[in-house]
């Protein structure tokens, strides 16, 4: 469906965008976590392809796209290395990579939800594929640098939840079979605008009532 609204090369360069920003978000961290060479480029692939690469083995579109495609293995390469030698730089421009992240959110998981819908899943099950693809990688950034992922953390800024609403709307876009390029750009969109909202105005998810917790922010 999705892949069918927009030229092949266009949904390629989308892709590709999608996949160098959550690549550069895993780079930085590696490096903020002392990192070499290695483990950062490591941690760039994984936040770049570990969401889509999920997807593919659940819906059985083997072998991945992450490794059929050159392109999709060498772009978080090229996002490593920018971030090895201009890290200072790139750290500056925080607000752009957010800005960018937020984008790629929203792509992902529009094209996460369409194509699971495309091999035979339910709607339900589609969007929750959506969403995997959208925030799988950045799960498993944060496993492999031992954090606890920001997905779960009460005190981040809400990222999943703009991701269900991106994902939510385009199956009942299918449902009600309204879902072209218009729609699936509202979809887009949407899950872009409620994560930048997110950002500005630090909107994050309710914790459990009268919870006895005493944890605070870090």
């Amino acid at each position: 469906m999705f892949q069918e609204l927009f030229t092949p090369s266009v949904q390629h360069a989308l892709d590709l965008m999608g996949i160098f920003v959550f690549a550069i978000s895993g780079a930085l961290l590696a490096v903020r976590k002392n990192f070499d060479v290695f483990g950062i480029a490591v941690l760039a692939e994984a936040t770049a392809l570990g969401g889509g690469l999920f997807r593919d083995l659940v819906i059985g579109a083997v072998p991945p796209a992450a490794f059929t495609d050159l392109g999709y293995f060498l772009m978080p390469l090229v996002a490593a290395g920018l971030v090895v030698f201009l890290h200072p730089q790139v750290e500056r421009i925080q607000t752009g990579v957010n800005v960018f992240d937020a984008a790629g959110l929203g792509l992902f998981c529009v094209t996460g939800t369409t194509k699971a819908y495309e091999y035979g899943l339910g709607l339900t099950s589609s969007a929750v594929l959506g969403l995997a693809t959208a925030v799988g990688g950045g799960v498993l950034r944060d496993v492999l640098a031992n954090e606890v992922p920001s997905l779960l953390r009460w005190d981040r800024d809400l990222y999943a939840v703009p991701a269900i609403v991106g994902a939510t709307m385009v199956v009942l876009f299918i449902r009600f079979d309204t879902l072209n390029a218009v729609t699936s750009g509202l979809a887009v969109v949407t899950a872009f605008s409620l994560r930048l909202l997110a950002l500005r105005y630090r909107w994050r998810a309710p914790r459990a009532w009268n919870r006895r917790s005493e944890a605070t922010e870090e």
